[in-house]
């Protein structure tokens, strides 16, 4: 399983080269061969056994969340902005690593006792947040940091409970991972699994990929949302830790083929993989800017539900990780019956 080692390298949009470097040289012996384009996605080609002229597009993005260097205070501290959507709340007191060479720091906020009631009540800003990397002041911390340097989380693997895991970067290195996994499966069409980038920030990367590829299916795997915990309302909860692969039917981007979602619920019931769908319509992925790219694709998308998604400790369970995979394989055996779907739209 590849999953550990994904997640601990850095990716955050825009700077997605360590986690393109280390996927490529594992998946050249799977393939026939690897496309990069200009913006970074990859793309692994492989022949199907069935000569149908039909490409079936196996899509996961590389990027993460994380941080980016704005500005150094003449205390030597770094300011920051996002790169995707992150609450501040999650931020402060969390370890980062800094650039290249990934320079341990921590992100700081005004102490506690310093702020004023009115303050205490508020969500911090971004903007009232700084990392601290220990550099006594401006000089010496652009001997090491420039602005613009990339920073991501330092929060490594670990596996607790019953089969579950803790670590940053799990939307989306589980579908990643899945992917590579994948790769060694069968499916009587050509298969392209492309990695793409920069979907934290906009679904960019895909848009390239549909176009080149034109699938005639496009399946996204993905990490999403998990809201199973205390004090959230059931009508909340868009997937539930441990219920199986989660299968989208809409979403903030994307209203999926119906009976294209009903079958594959199927898949799941009659091969005894367990499935849920999400529950809510919020968010999106790269379908969403698929299913409208190169005149129209089919697409649907599973997901491997995460608690805290978006945070330094993302938690998945290992089963749901496992049920997407067998759900995208048992897909890739049956993939003809797209053909019936795209016949009756």
């Amino acid at each position: 399983m590849y999953l550990s080692e994904l997640t601990a390298l850095p990716g955050v949009s825009g700077n997605e080269n360590a986690v393109r470097a280390y996927i490529k040289k594992r998946m050249e012996p799977l393939c026939d061969r690897i496309e990069i384009d200009s913006m970074g996605n990859m793309m692994c080609f492989k022949k199907g056994t069935g000569n149908t002229g039909k490409t079936l597009m196996l899509c996961a993005h590389m990027d993460e969340v994380g941080l980016i260097v704005s500005r150094i205070t003449e205390e030597g501290f770094l300011k920051f902005k996002t790169v995707g959507g992150i609450d501040p709340r999650v931020l402060v007191s969390k370890r980062v690593l800094i650039g290249e060479e990934g320079l341990p720091g921590v992100i700081g906020r005004k102490a506690i006792h310093l702020l004023t009631p009115e303050e205490r009540k508020k969500a911090p800003k971004v903007k009232e947040l700084y990392v601290d990397f220990g550099a006594k002041n401006k000089k010496e911390a652009e001997k090491y940091v420039t602005v613009g340097d990339y920073i991501v989380f330092d929060s490594a693997y670990r596996e607790f409970g019953d089969s579950l895991v803790k670590t940053k970067a799990l939307d989306d290195r589980v579908g990643c991972g899945a992917l590579m996994e994948l790769a060694q499966e069968p499916c009587t069409w050509d298969i392209c699994f492309a990695f793409t980038v920069q979907e934290e920030t906009g679904l960019r990367g895909a848009r390239l990929c549909a176009r080149r590829v034109k699938p005639d299916l496009a399946v996204v795997l993905e990490g999403t949302t998990c809201s199973d915990i205390p004090g959230t309302n059931s009508n909340m909860v868009s997937t539930r830790l441990g219920g199986g692969a989660a299968i989208s039917f809409v979403d903030g981007t994307t209203s999926f083929n119906r009976q294209l979602v009903s079958w594959l619920y199927r898949l799941g019931e009659e091969n005894q993989i367990p499935v849920q769908y999400k529950q809510t319509a919020t968010g999106g992925n790269d379908a969403g800017i698929i299913h409208v790219s190169a005149g129209g694709i089919l697409v649907i998308s599973i997901s491997v539900p995460a608690r805290y998604i978006h945070s330094p400790s993302s938690v998945i369970s290992l089963q749901d990780y496992k049920a997407v995979k067998d759900l995208t394989k048992v897909l890739m055996q049956e993939v003809d019956y797209a053909d019936n779907i795209e016949n009756i739209m």
